[in-house]
């Protein structure tokens, strides 16, 4: 039997990043040359191994904690050491930090024992400059020799990266059997009641990385919450922090920043991705959202190219510095790949947004020849057989076979579990596309330019034809359906991603009140958020990766439409299983965890591959405190919105230093869901919010199975 490849685990590893380097290690802060563990920069790993020894035995780990938005610190205990006694008296904290550029490491010792203790530590190192594919697919590097260097130096290099590990006042050994796994050591003695300080750090120079550190500075606000569910507010702390960390930017272009995708295998440019998370920060200021349009808009597709699946027009899946190949999965990206069927929309609908929260003018007018390049894209390149939906298709044998979000090959499915065959006509990609049009349509008016008139009928026809195409009977009555397949037969399962049509258009009033009774059922939202498929469906794991999963940022659009489409009790429902699933993931929400109903164990299942931290799931808190505060500005049009979730329900909800058109607002929200707002620009009208009722004890019937 051929051997397995296995993707390697890393649910329970502990991450510090400070992008485009990060680092994960197990929980006693060692890193061990197994799995996934190390350290990576952009899309290398530059060190495989840092396993700490005093005396060549391990300290035995005690708990860690976070130690900064770049850093963790790990404690642990060498008991062989010191007095003789239950307490122990030796003590090691093991502080790491990552920039940049590299991390640092500060290890310091400390006796309370009644005599000097004497020791020697050690780190033992290793490289492998294994790229990041490989290690996804359960590889490695075969382990490079190291050169010593200056005093306390060693060194290793190849294909263009340098990494040098310096320990300060450390005797490095790196000949013979050590070459490949040289060592840093320290012999110390630590007095009574005092502390041994020991420092070593590790800087790589990589100049062939596609992807660069950005300025200084969060690059958005940080605003003051207050909450009476103070799970929210510890949620925002983590997430912002997180957030900052994964900050990257255009090497050529340093002061436009976007979010890298995720830690350790999406740490780069993603269009989905970068674009869904700028546009979750949108209440935190404009830059972001800025940055990320023009960086896309400079790699915007300009010919036809089936080998990579560039177009006129199209925006960018993702980049890398080589070619990014999974044998065992058949994958094969080229280093600039566009094989994506909404990140062209998705692109168009971030600069509409971003215009209404008071994205100036002059940032606005630069990007819309790349406006009207993507619409160009929806007319002459989306709908490969003329029937007037968005569809895709891999070509290529080699690229990815699902290319919207749900991109895993087996994500497609019917009712009874069988996989669709392509070209796949998503539904939800039909509502950005809808959207799309509409938005592309209100900023060329609103900047004098033509064909406002022929995308609002593009708009129009889509609609038509999706109410006569997607509704299918469900167990639940009409539903939408995933997708159409190659026959155009509707997908019948019931998924998630009808919940991203909400706030789109595409759907009638009627229509969008039975998507959210949908989403109500206990076969969607029995579990910590919204599971990506129902438990009815024949297809449905609750660790299968787009099958039954739940997905934070997937949770957190659905909750953000249902909340501003007026459907209170379905965006609460899923409100109170997101911030369960991050109080049990300690505020850091991963990518994803199992779909498991929340009565089965008391707390989500870790999905054991899921990035963490990732971009849009740290960005779902963002959303989250703005479904919260209800606040819906459209600065080109006068005006704002309250429409809070906060009150009855989720409790009192103060947010000061949220941003419209660049100015800092402060929304409150008291008890009753009474919402105030100061320090608005004058040049804006606050609509009249209204007050919402308490929910009655017993919750709003969902539709019941027939």
């Amino acid at each position: 039997m051929s051997e397995r490849h296995l993707q390697p685990l890393l649910h329970d590893l502990v991450g510090v990043v400070h992008a485009p380097t990060s680092t994960l290690g197990d929980t006693a802060g060692q890193i061990r040359p197994s799995g996934v563990q190390g350290v990576f920069h952009a899309d290398a790993r530059v060190l495989s191994r840092a396993e700490l020894r005093v005396d060549d035995r391990e300290p035995e780990a005690l708990t860690r904690g976070a130690a900064g938005p770049h850093g963790a610190r790990f404690v642990s205990l060498a008991r062989w050491l010191g007095d003789p006694t239950p307490d122990p008296t030796v003590r090691i904290d093991r502080t790491r930090q990552a920039g940049p550029h590299g991390i640092t490491e500060e290890i310091v010792v400390s006796s309370t024992a009644a005599a000097p203790v004497h020791a020697t530590l050690s780190i033992d190192l290793g490289c492998d400059l294994a790229p990041i594919e490989l290690v996804k697919s359960g590889g490695s590097g075969a382990p490079l020799e190291a050169k010593a260097g200056e005093p306390g130096q060693v060194q290793w290099a190849a294909e263009g990266v340098t990494v040098t590990v310096t320990g300060e006042a450390a005797t490095v050994d790196a000949a013979g059997e050590r070459a490949t796994a040289p060592r840093l050591s320290w012999p110390l003695t630590v007095a009574p009641d005092t502390a041994v300080t020991l420092r070593w750090r590790l800087a790589v120079t990589d100049p062939k990385a596609v992807v660069a550190a950005p300025p200084a500075g969060p690059g958005w606000s940080v605003p003051e919450v207050r909450a009476d569910d103070r799970r929210l507010v510890r949620l925002l702390d983590r997430a912002l922090a997180d957030l900052r960390g994964l900050r990257l930017a255009d090497p050529a272009h340093p002061e436009d920043v976007f979010l890298g995708a995720g830690v350790p295998w999406f740490l780069t440019l993603f269009g989905r991705d970068s674009l869904w998370a700028a546009r979750m920060l949108l209440p935190l200021g404009t830059d972001l959202a800025a940055g990320t349009l023009r960086v896309l808009a400079r790699r915007q597709g300009t010919r036809v190219d089936p080998a990579t699946g560039e177009a006129p027009g199209k925006i960018l899946h993702e980049l890398r510095r080589h070619e990014f190949t999974l044998a065992d999965e058949g994958l094969r990206l080229p280093p600039a790949y566009y094989g994506t069927v909404d990140a062209t929309m998705l692109w168009v609908n971030l600069l509409h947004d971003a215009w209404r929260w008071g994205l100036p003018a002059e940032q606005v007018e630069p990007l819309l020849p790349h406006l009207e390049a993507a619409l160009g894209w929806l007319a002459e390149h989306a709908d490969a057989d003329g029937d007037g939906f968005v569809e895709y298709v891999d070509t290529t044998g080699h690229g990815l076979a699902n290319q919207g979000w749900k991109d895993s090959g087996d994500s497609i499915r019917f009712r009874d579990g069988r996989l669709a065959a392509p070209p796949i006509v998503l539904a939800e990609v039909q509502g950005y596309a809808y959207e799309a049009a509409v938005n592309g349509a209100d900023l060329l008016d609103a900047f004098g330019r033509p064909g406002g008139d022929r995308w609002r009928g593009y708009a129009d026809r889509l609609a038509r034809r999706f109410r006569q195409a997607f509704w299918v009977d469900g167990r639940y009555g009409p539903q939408p359906a995933l997708a159409l397949d190659r026959d155009k037969r509707p997908v019948d399962s019931l998924t998630s991603n009808i919940g991203h049509l909400l706030g789109t258009g595409l759907l009638s009033a009627d229509e969008s009140a039975q998507v959210a009774a949908l989403l109500s059922t206990e076969a969607l939202a029995g579990g910590f958020g919204l599971r990506t498929m129902s438990t009815d469906d024949a297809g449905f794991s609750p660790l299968s990766y787009h099958c039954g999963s739940i997905w934070a940022h997937d949770t957190a659009i659905v909750l953000g439409g249902l909340a501003r489409a007026g459907h209170r009790d379905a965006a609460l429902r899923l409100a109170d299983g997101l911030l369960g699933a991050a109080e049990a993931f300690d505020f850091r929400l991963p990518e994803l965890y199992g779909g498991d109903d929340r009565s089965a164990l008391g707390r989500p299942v870790p999905y054991p591959a899921a990035c963490h931290p990732q971009a849009w799931s740290a960005a779902a808190a963002v959303l989250l405190l703005q479904a919260g505060v209800g606040l819906y500005p459209d600065v080109p049009g006068g005006r704002v919105r309250l429409d809070p979730l906060a009150g009855p329900d989720l409790g009192a909800l103060s947010a000061e230093g949220l941003r419209i058109a660049g100015t800092p607002v402060t929304v409150t929200v008291d008890r009753e869901g009474h919402p105030t707002i100061t320090n608005l620009p004058d040049a804006l009208t606050l609509t009249h919010p209204h007050l919402p009722t308490p929910r009655r004890p017993t919750e709003t019937p969902s539709p019941t199975a027939s």
